[in-house]
């Protein structure tokens, strides 16, 4: 889809959903390179279901059959049902439970969604479980697999908030348990990709937009709602969650071993200061501000993924066009904030 193409705004989560899963041009090219199917684990997720219906819908463009299955609890009610109806197989699977990821297909492509975040504080034990045990079970089992391991930007330290944000090239250095949690999955993959044969990205995303959540809409529905912008953090990262899923079906093509890490995000970190004037001027609203721009930001330079991959479908002008229309008009929210302004890891 071209830039002229893309609509001026976004009229119902249909649309939404049909544009988060809709390949493109790219997308069908690389469908026609897979020679076995593709397992989307962790699939009942905010990105989960888009990606596995981009996933089906591209290999359905490029004319071949292949599999898609989804792999997830399913305790939200109609998803697997919707998703099947779209044709991807879908199996019910507690991937806490050694026992059921035994029993799951070993398909040679795996996209790796599982993890937790929202509410790690609360409960750390159990975002260690998900984060750092989940992946030895699903690593015994898809050895020899190629694995592209969503992960996060939070696997590495602040950076200065006027820099362009951190590279591959970086040390990490996670702040707070959700953080560490993070890179320990990581490590889990990269044991199984240098000891097993398993080649792996790791796909070090830094906040995904899909108008229902995302930074850019924590800043759009402050503004709109009147409430006051934090400027503790200066500077955001955010990419549409469509080109997220993009890039994560073709990176399947990058996995390596050892693993390779690729930062994936837009092409540049937004001020928060200037999008919340942005969204003041189209919802004819002052924005708020509360304490000065900090020092410090979590940004990510995905300059690695755009030489690769090509740069993102939709420009941030758009998304903030869209995101700003969606709100005006009452669009559902996830009530999932990204607490992009915390710097003390606690989520």
């Amino acid at each position: 889809m071209s830039t002229a193409s893309l609509p001026g705004a976004i009229a119902d989560e249909g649309q939404l959903e049909d544009l988060l899963s809709r390949p493109t041009a790219a997308d069908v090219d690389f469908a026609r390179t897979l020679a076995d199917d593709v397992l989307v684990l962790g699939a009942g997720g905010k990105m989960g279901p888009s990606l596995a219906r981009r996933v089906r819908r591209a290999c359905a463009a490029a004319g071949v059959s292949r599999r898609v299955v989804a792999v997830s609890r399913f305790t939200e009610r109609g998803l697997a049902d919707g998703l099947r109806k779209d044709g991807i197989e879908t199996i019910a699977c507690d991937l806490l439970d050694p026992a059921q990821v035994a029993r799951l297909p070993r398909l040679a492509n795996v996209l790796y969604l599982a993890g937790r975040k929202f509410g790690s504080t609360g409960r750390p034990d159990l975002t260690w479980a998900h984060n750092a045990v989940v992946p030895v079970d699903v690593g015994r089992r898809y050895e020899g697999a190629r694995i592209v391991v969503f992960s996060t930007g939070n696997v590495y330290g602040l950076s200065p908030a006027t820099s362009s944000g951190s590279t591959e090239a970086d040390e990490t250095d996670p702040v707070g348990e959700y953080a560490q949690s993070c890179l320990a999955r990581e490590r889990v993959f990269e044991y199984f990709a240098r000891e097993h044969g398993t080649r792996a990205v790791l796909f070090r995303l830094f906040y995904a937009v899909d108008l229902r959540y995302g930074t850019i809409v924590d800043i759009a529905r402050r503004v709109h709602a009147g409430e006051p912008i934090d400027l503790g953090v200066g500077r955001v990262n955010a990419i549409w969650q469509g080109d997220a899923n993009s890039y994560a079906l073709r990176a399947l093509a990058l996995c390596a071993s050892p693993p390779r890490p690729l930062v994936v995000t837009g092409p540049e970190p937004l001020g928060v200061r200037a999008l919340a004037e942005r969204f003041g001027g189209l919802f004819a609203r002052r924005p708020r501000f509360a304490g000065e721009e900090g020092p410090r930001a979590l940004l990510g330079n995905p300059a690695d993924c755009l030489s690769q991959l090509g740069p993102p479908e939709v420009p941030l002008e758009r998304l903030v066009e869209w995101v700003a229309a969606w709100i005006a008009r009452g669009g559902r929210s996830l009530e999932k904030p990204t607490k992009f302004e915390r710097v003390d890891g606690r989520f």
